[in-house]
């Protein structure tokens, strides 16, 4: 059973990884964008590994986060990006891999910067 916050939303088009479902962790009042693809498995390593996404997070739409991965508090992720490693509190992370491109950022609920 996945760990999803009842504070968390959640796009339709999003997909979250049903083979290590018990792997996704998704905290209090976060966005997940259409199109993004969080894994807690990855069958040519093996690997079966927990995914952590914090609090009052924005996942942009058709992201990519990889098993294993903590994305940290009040973090952005941008549209498009793959994260293969993970992401500290209060940062925005863009691009293929993704990169911190701003830190000591503020978010309230569901990523929105204040």
């Amino acid at each position: 059973m996945m760990d999803l916050s009842k504070s968390a939303r959640i796009s339709f088009g999003a997909k979250l990884d049903k083979t290590n479902p018990s792997g996704i962790h998704i905290s209090d009042e976060t966005y997940i964008a259409s199109g993004t693809i969080i894994f807690a498995h990855d069958f040519s390593r093996s690997l079966y590994a927990d995914t952590f996404i914090g609090k009052q997070c924005f996942i942009g739409a058709n992201v990519i986060i990889m098993p294993g991965i903590v994305i940290g508090n009040n973090t952005i992720i941008g549209a498009g990006s793959v994260v293969t490693k993970n992401i500290p509190d209060n940062c925005i992370a863009v691009g293929n891999p993704a990169k911190i491109i701003k830190e000591g950022i503020k978010t309230k609920c569901y990523g929105e910067l204040i």
